[in-house]
């Protein structure tokens, strides 16, 4: 038996982070939640997960910078990494994929496209 995938969403917007965890909840996915940058990695550290759903206006540290530590952390070097920004703008889409992430994608978003490119990231075939 596989082991289920984690998926770590960081937002400080609870309207987001509740929808999220619903519909990857309901699509298998183990899922832990931070609300700042801090508490992101600190929680990425204790346990890697398979992907993280990032935004990138946090309080505190933004989350470019949370991107550019999870690459540069061993443990989760290889963690896929998909942003989800208000910030869309070509210029912020270039930095956010520079600093590591594997997808970037900006709200207001389809939120079954969201559950596919998660499903795509973790290897899930989608109907």
């Amino acid at each position: 038996m596989s082991r289920i995938q984690r998926v770590l969403i960081v937002d400080d917007e609870p309207s987001i982070v509740l929808s999220l965890q619903f519909l990857l909840s309901r699509e298998g996915y183990e899922v832990a939640v931070a609300r700042d940058g801090e508490s992101a990695l600190a929680q990425a550290a204790l346990e890697p997960p398979d992907l993280v759903v990032l935004d990138l206006m946090l309080p505190g540290m933004d989350g470019y910078e949370v991107c550019r530590r999870l690459r540069e952390s061993p443990a989760t070097a290889s963690t896929r990494i998909v942003v989800v920004t208000a910030r869309g703008r070509e210029a912020e889409r270039v930095r956010g994929l520079e600093e590591g992430a594997d997808a970037y994608v900006t709200k207001p978003f389809s939120t079954r496209e969201l559950i596919a490119t998660v499903g795509r990231f973790l290897g899930r075939r989608q109907p």
